[in-house]
């Protein structure tokens, strides 16, 4: 069972009798790429980790499990983005273990994740805890994680962007949740025999997304096709409904 938390981006999943807590595109080092681009920010290392901390002292789950990009370098990261990452990872597995589904921004994270006691990285086509597969999205998942009841993925940092009556318009992080179309992965010769799929918006809240009620152009390969009859949720728990018909 994966239950979203009210107004953070981040669930609770419970399985194989362990409580875990998932986080999905945290983006450590995001300040540096955005320098690069001529953009100044203030780190936000510090606020990220602190967030973080909070939601697992809060929640005090068995594990956590980062569902890709925990990172934000495609190649090897910089010293101030492995600076974030050992205090991200020395500051959570103080507290429990912390896995890590690579993702397509997690260039080199074995050598950085080395460093850290708790830490254990996957391959980018996920892993399988009990009957719940992650994996980051950026690929395809593996046989096995496809083989789970239900299939978390990240990737796509979903948001829908809202309008009011006057012609105001805002975008927000937002959640999305299915079934699972199998003929999504037919192609690659992969069996979905999930039945239930869940897109975790962003954990960093400087990151870009998908506005996916006004964009059919999705960045995992089998989005949105896999996604049947998919409904949208504000982080504070607000059903949109089906996200293709707002």
């Amino acid at each position: 069972m994966v239950e979203p938390i009210p107004d953070v981006p981040a669930a609770t999943a419970t399985t194989a009798g362990e409580r875990l807590l998932v986080v999905a595109d945290y983006h450590a080092g995001l300040e540096v790429a955005l320098r690069r681009d001529g953009v100044e920010l203030q780190s936000a290392a510090q606020e990220r980790r602190e967030r973080l901390l909070g939601i697992v002292t809060e929640t005090r789950p068995d594990r956590v499990v980062a569902l890709g990009d925990i990172g934000n370098a495609l190649g090897t990261p910089s010293d101030e983005e492995k600076r974030e990452l050992r205090a991200l990872f020395d500051a959570v597995t103080d507290v429990c273990p912390l896995v890590v589904v690579k993702g397509n921004h997690d260039g080199d994270i074995e050598t950085v994740a080395a460093d850290s006691e708790g830490v254990t990285v996957t391959g980018g086509d996920g892993t399988r805890i009990g009957d719940i597969g992650f994996a980051h999205g950026h690929t395809w998942p593996s046989a096995s994680v496809l083989s789970a009841e239900t299939l978390c993925v990240a990737h796509e940092h979903p948001q829908v962007r809202l309008e009011d009556e006057v012609g105001g318009a805002r975008t927000e992080r937002a959640w999305l949740r299915g079934g699972v179309n199998p003929d999504a992965f037919t192609a690659q010769s992969l069996a979905a025999e999930a039945t239930r799929l869940v897109v975790f918006p962003a954990f960093n809240d400087r990151v870009g997304g998908t506005w996916v009620n006004e964009n059919d152009a999705f960045l995992a390969p089998f989005l949105p096709e896999a996604l049947a009859d998919g409904e949208a949720y504000l982080l504070d728990g607000t059903r949109l409904g089906r996200y293709d018909r707002l």
